[in-house]
């Protein structure tokens, strides 16, 4: 079984700074891509970033130059750094791992994270 939990979230302000954590939990072998999604009220989930086991990365258009994603592989932890964040940001963010290896040899695909709400509110 492979577990994703996500810390960080809370209230922050126009222009502040907040750091989303997730750490993934189990027999790990080996994580391919870990992303960051997040879901406002009343829309889509969609992307915000991603970053694979090598360190290569990718952002929204909307968050470029102001969030960074990095990755402990070793840990099996993935860090969102927001950056100026602005009210558009506000939503529930949520971690995945698009596929985990566990040293007994099982595939699991599309593990999410039960999510961390972020509020941007002066």
């Amino acid at each position: 079984q492979v577990q994703l939990v996500e810390s960080g979230g809370g209230l922050v302000q126009p222009g502040g700074s907040l750091r989303l954590s997730c750490t993934a939990s189990g027999s790990i072998f080996t994580i391919y891509t870990m992303a960051w999604y997040r879901q406002a009220p009343g829309k889509q989930r969609e992307l915000v970033a991603s970053i694979t086991s090598g360190g290569n990365t990718n952002y929204a258009d909307a968050v470029k130059g102001r969030f960074t994603i990095s990755r402990d592989v070793a840990a099996n932890t993935v860090y969102l750094q927001t950056n100026n964040p602005k009210p558009e940001d506000t939503a529930v963010y949520y971690c995945n791992a698009d596929s985990v290896r566990t040293d007994d040899g099982k595939r699991y695909l599309a593990v999410w994270g039960q999510g961390t709400l972020v509020t941007v509110s002066s």
